[in-house]
C-alpha cells in the first residue's frame, strides 16, 4: 500500500481512530493491533511474503532469548548472534542477489547461458529495511545495550511497524523497541506537527519526484538523441526526483509514527545543502549509513587504525552500501565512486569538518559556502548518473554525451516550468527552515492563522500539481 494512495487515505484514519479511541486501553492490545494493520498493510502488496516477515521477526525474537540467556557463555551466545545474522542475510541474499552473482558468473564462465540456473522469485517489498532492523536488534542485544525482549507481540510490532516497513527509516531497537513497552499518550501539537511533516513529505513526493520523473525518464530513456545541455538537466531533476522521493518517504513514516505516539529519528537532514561528500553522508539516508557506520565500519577498526585498513574500510563501507541499494553493478561502482571522494577527507582528518548545518545565524551563505555546495551537488548529481543508469556502459556513455560541445547549448526543457517552480519552493521552504526537522515545522510561528494558511497553500499545490503516483524509488531496494 502506497502512502500516496486512494487505498492509504482511507486505512490511516481508521486506523488511527481504532488505535486511539478502542485499543487504547490495553497496551498489549495496542501493540497486536499494530501487528495486525501492519501485516495487513504489507499484505495489501502481496500476502505471500507475509510468512517472510514473520520468520524474520521469530528468528530475531528467538535469538535475542538465548543470547541473553546463554550471556555469561560468551562462545554461545556468539554463535546464537552469528546464526540469526546468517539466517537472515541468506534470505536477503537469495531474493535479491542471487540471480544477479548467478548472471555474473554465467556471464564470466558460461558464455552468459543462464537456463536453468535463475530463480523465478521477484523481490519482497521493503526486505532490506525490515532485516537491518531485524539484525540490529540482536547484535545489540549480544553487545548488551538492548535487553531481550520476552514478549514477542513487541518484537513483531518492532520489526513490521507498518510506518517504516516499507521503505525505512531503519529503526533501531534501543530506540523504538522501548516505545511499544509504555503506554503512548496522544499529544495535539505532536500530532498535528506530524500531519504537517505527512503534508511535507506528500509535497515532495507527488510534486516534485513524480512531475520530475517524467522528464528524468524520457530524457534516459532516448539519452542518445538529446544534447549534453539536456543530459545534464535531467541528471539534476533526477537529483531532486530521488531526494523528494525517498526523503518524501522518510517525512510521511515519521510524520504517521508521531500520530501513534512514536518518536523516531530524522532520516534526511538537508543534504544537498552540504559543504562536502563527508558531510553529505551524515545527512543523507542517516539511519543507513549511521547502522553501516556502527555495524560494520567500526567494528573493521573504523579510522583508529593504520592508513591502509582506513582505505579498506572505507572501500568495504561504500561497497557495501551501494550493494545494498541493488543487485547491479552501477550500484556498486555508484559506492566505489563516493568512496574515491571521500577517502581525501578522511585521510586529511577533514570528514568532520563540517558538523553544523551551514550559515547558522544567517539568512544567506557565504561565497565560498556557496560555492561550496555548488560542488558538492555537482558531485553528487554526477553519482547519480551511475545510480540511476542501466549498466556502467550505460553512464559512462550518457555522461560521454553530456561532457560534449553540446553541453552548452540550449536544453530541451519543454514542460518543466510547473516542477521547476515546485523545486524552487522546496528548496527554500528547506533552506529557511534547515535547523528545523522538516520544513513544515512552523510551531515557532507567531500567529496560528499563517501556519494554517501556509499549510493550504501546499495542500493547493499537491492538488493542482500532483497526480502521476508514480512508485516508490526505494521500494526496489
Amino acid at each position: 500500500m502506497l502512502f500516496n494512495s486512494i487505498e492509504y487515505s482511507f486505512f490511516l484514519p481508521v486506523v488511527f481512530l481504532l488505535y486511539w479511541f478502542v485499543f487504547n486501553r490495553n497496551l498489549k492490545l495496542q501493540n497486536l493491533f499494530i501487528v495486525i494493520v501492519s501485516c495487513f498493510f504489507y499484505g495489501w502488496w502481496d500476502w505471500r511474503f507475509l510468512g517472510l516477515l514473520v520468520f524474520t521477526s521469530l528468528c530475531t525474537y528467538a535469538s535475542g532469548l538465548l543470547i541473553e540467556k546463554y550471556k555469561d557463555i560468551p562462545r554461545k551466545a556468539k554463535m546464537f548472534s552469528a546464526l540469526n545474522i546468517i539466517v537472515n542475510l541468506l534470505i536477503l541474499g537469495v531474493f535479491k542477489y542471487y540471480n544477479f552473482f548467478a548472471t555474473s558468473f554465467a556471464d564470466a564462465f558460461l558464455g552468459g547461458k543462464t537456463d536453468g540456473l535463475l530463480l523465478k522469485a521477484i523481490l519482497p517489498v521493503g526486505i532490506s529495511f525490515y532485516t537491518f532492523k531485524a539484525l540490529s536488534y540482536s547484535i545489540d542485544v549480544y553487545r548488551g545495550k538492548q535487553e531481550a525482549t520476552r514478549d514477542v507481540i513487541q518484537l513483531l510490532a518492532y520489526v513490521s511497524f507498518f510506518p517504516q516497513l516499507l521503505a525505512g527509516p531503519i529503526e533501531r531497537a534501543t530506540n523504538l523497541l522501548p516505545q511499544f513497552g509504555k503506554p503512548r499518550v496522544f499529544e495535539y501539537e505532536t500530532g498535528v506537527d506530524g500531519l504537517r511533516q505527512i503534508l511535507w513529505g506528500l509535497f515532495k513526493k507527488v510534486v516534485v519526484a513524480d512531475n520530475c520523473a517524467v522528464f528524468v525518464n524520457q530524457v534516459f530513456s532516448s539519452y542518445q538523441t538529446q544534447s549534453g545541455s539536456t543530459l545534464l538537466l535531467a541528471a539534476v531533476f533526477y537529483a531532486f526526483q530521488i531526494y523528494g522521493d525517498f526523503s518524501g518517504y522518510s517525512d510521511m513514516a515519521i510524520g504517521t509514527g508521531k500520530l501513534f505516539g512514536f518518536k523516531t529519528k530524522q532520516n534526511f537532514s538537508v543534504p544537498y545543502f552540504s559543504r562536502d561528500i563527508a558531510e553529505f553522508w551524515r545527512r543523507w539516508h542517516i539511519s543507513l549509513t549511521t547502522w553501516f557506520r556502527d555495524y560494520v565500519y567500526i567494528p573493521l577498526g573504523g579510522s583508529r587504525c593504520s592508513k591502509a585498513k582506513i582505505v579498506r574500510n572505507t572501500f568495504i563501507i561504500f561497497l557495501v552500501s551501494g550493494l545494498w541499494h541493488g543487485a547491479n553493478w552501477t550500484f556498486i561502482a555508484w559506492g566505489a565512486y563516493h568512496a574515491l571522494l571521500f577517502l581525501p577527507l578522511i585521510l586529511l582528518g577533514k570528514n568532520r569538518k563540517y558538523r553544523d548545518v551551514v550559515a547558522v545565524g544567517r539568512l544567506l551563505p557565504t561565497i565560498k559556502e556557496l560555492g561550496q555546495m555548488l560542488l558538492t551537488f555537482f558531485l553528487v548529481v554526477i553519482g547519480w548518473i551511475i545510480f540511476r543508469a542501466d549498466s556502467i556502459g550505460q553512464a559512462w556513455d550518457y555522461m560521454g554525451r553530456m561532457f560534449s560541445s553540446s553541453l552548452f547549448t540550449r536544453p530541451d526543457a519543454a514542460g518543466v516550468t510547473g516542477f521547476s517552480v515546485a523545486i524552487f519552493c522546496m528548496i527554500l521552504a528547506e533552506w529557511l527552515q534547515r535547523t528545523r526537522e522538516h520544513g513544515l515545522d512552523l510551531h515557532s510561528l507567531r500567529y496560528p492563522v499563517v501556519r494554517y494558511a501556509l499549510d493550504m497553500v501546499v495542500v493547493f499545490l499537491v492538488i493542482v500539481l500532483g497526480g502521476h503516483s508514480e512508485n516508490f524509488i526505494y521500494f526496489q531496494f
